[in-house]
């Protein structure tokens, strides 16, 4: 025999039915003489979190905007769970595209309770629905009991997670998020990220997040998008952009790395850890040399290059060592747990030549 469902998890069902896609295509957007959205193509399926990620400027901000509404389109085309929300010849009002947003600035009523700005989209609904359905949201963001509190009688990340239930009540189509974690310290920021993700993963909203910061995007999403003047110059999961990217931007973007100049001569390109083999590339061909820290590690004297100990550092949970190099090139490689070495320690490396990146006119 089924078992009965209690009022919230009713309320709960209802927020979980078949959403649809995302897609945009040939998005292009002016500001003044600036092209600041320059052909973006993108799709969302249901259920997916993709991230656009860049520095300032790139235009991650506007495409969002964009989409929302909140800008006019000027061209290309948008469509929201199978529904054309803007082209050449439509354009749907923000309020009508059943979108949810999410800014860092957590945008609450400070004149409304809490469980008035969760239930401020609900208008639809009758009392005992929309009741219900708020009840439901703050138990399920974690916030039981603080319906009759104030926006400022709470905590930034409270405050954030009453945005969350705000923008997740509606049942939205599609969620944005436009750096809506950035406000938040960085223990806080990652467990709520975690359960905004999860929430929206499970009521299979997709969703968008616009990011500045490379680890959120690699951390959170299906796929990333990373945009620079205007353009996604990559899309992939974030293992195929980290372990595969195609130029020095993207590879410089995801992780820390060492970094070199370079010359092809004789189908090998010279590194002060070796050379590398791009028979591809013309004698005199100037390069960008690439090696993420993870890419060496220390090994026995006889087997490995030649280094001196020029500096230890913790960060959080990984330590480094900044190496210096016969001929004076420096290097950051990871340093083992347990392992001790200390400043002007002789050491050697081995080197995994796979994750040493070559890319011409950097």
């Amino acid at each position: 025999m089924a078992t009965a469902l209690a009022p919230t998890d009713l309320a709960m069902e209802a927020l979980r039915p078949a959403h649809g896609a995302l897609s945009v295509e040939g998005l292009a957007h002016r500001l003044g003489r600036n092209l600041v959205v320059d052909g973006v193509d993108l799709v969302v399926g249901a259920g997916e979190v993709h991230a656009l990620v860049g520095p300032s400027g790139c235009g991650k901000s506007t495409t969002l905007r964009l989409i929302a509404g909140l800008e006019p389109l000027q061209a290309g085309s948008i469509a929201i769970c199978g529904r054309t929300v803007a082209d050449a010849r439509t354009s749907i009002p923000p309020e009508e595209r059943h979108v949810g947003l999410m800014f860092q600035d957590y945008a609450l009523f400070p004149h409304l309770t809490v469980r008035r700005n969760i239930s401020f989209g609900l208008g639809r609904l009758g009392r005992r629905e929309r009741e219900a359905r708020v009840d439901a949201w703050l138990e399920r963001v974690g916030l039981p009991g603080h319906g009759d509190r104030y926006p400022h009688q709470l905590s930034g990340g409270e405050q954030q997670r009453v945005a969350l239930a705000r923008a997740l009540a509606p049942n939205p189509c599609l969620m944005l998020l436009d750096e809506a974690f950035s406000n938040l310290d960085t223990h806080l920021r990652a467990d709520l990220r975690n359960l905004v993700l999860a929430l929206l993963r499970e009521t299979g909203t997709p969703t968008v997040l616009v990011t500045h910061d490379a680890d959120e995007a690699l951390g959170a999403a299906d796929r990333v998008h990373v945009m620079r003047d205007g353009r996604l110059v990559q899309s992939g999961t974030p293992g195929e952009l980290y372990a595969h990217p195609q130029d020095l931007f993207v590879c410089s973007f995801f992780g820390d790395a060492n970094r070199f100049k370079g010359w092809a001569v004789g189908g090998e390109v010279s590194t002060p850890l070796g050379p590398v083999a791009r028979p591809d590339l013309p004698d005199g061909t100037a390069v960008d040399v690439v090696v993420r820290p993870e890419a060496t590690r220390l090994a026995p004297a006889a087997a490995g290059i030649s280094a001196r100990v020029q500096g230890v550092r913790d960060v959080g949970p990984l330590r480094f060592a900044e190496l210096v190099l016969d001929g004076g090139w420096t290097i950051k490689t990871h340093l083992p747990t347990g392992v001790r070495i200390a400043v002007g320690d002789d050491v050697a490396l081995a080197v995994d030549s796979a994750q040493i990146f070559v890319f011409v006119g950097g």
